[in-house]
């Protein structure tokens, strides 16, 4: 049961990552210009002992300050957990820095990264450590993310922009 509680807490902050990678970069004013309304989206979770997991999400998301800040609410669900993210993050030139939090298991954490173009590179900490790279084309927007957590060892999503 304790491998449970452990990957719950990985897929918690998997998701996170997944909702905060979603901000990568679009083609507008800023990064985060145009990334306002809803996303939906489905991958697959790599855990511990090679076996996958799909996984399907929908997000909302909110710009505000010109395109510099934003907000985003993000719920995935999995065959073995549902995930509720809120995440908070500042745009400063290319530097991205943000926290974020993650109801369902009570993990919380912050992001740093940098957007360049359409890449969006960031790392994450909190419950486990780990990075993502989301790069957006369009109305589309591929994430890979990789952590340093034994039970979920990375995830991979696409999303496309629904309004």
């Amino acid at each position: 049961m304790a491998w449970i509680k452990s990957l719950r807490s990985a897929a918690a902050v998997a998701a996170a990552s997944l909702g905060l990678a979603v901000v990568g970069a679009a083609y507008a004013a800023t990064p985060f210009t145009g990334l306002g309304g809803t996303w939906s989206g489905s991958g697959n979770v790599r855990l511990e002992n090679g076996r996958t997991e799909a996984i399907r999400c929908n997000a909302n998301y909110v710009t505000r300050s010109g395109g510099t800040a934003l907000g985003l609410s993000l719920r995935c669900a999995s065959s073995s957990n549902r995930i509720e993210l809120r995440a908070s993050l500042t745009l400063n030139g290319h530097h991205v820095s943000g926290e974020w939090e993650e109801r369902s298991f009570n993990a919380a954490g912050h992001v740093s990264g940098q957007a360049t173009g359409s890449i969006l590179r960031l790392r994450f900490s909190g419950s486990i450590q780990g990075s993502m790279v989301v790069t957006t084309s369009g109305v589309s927007q591929s994430i890979a993310v990789r952590t340093d957590a034994s039970a979920l060892q990375g995830v991979s999503v696409s999303l496309r922009r629904r309004n």
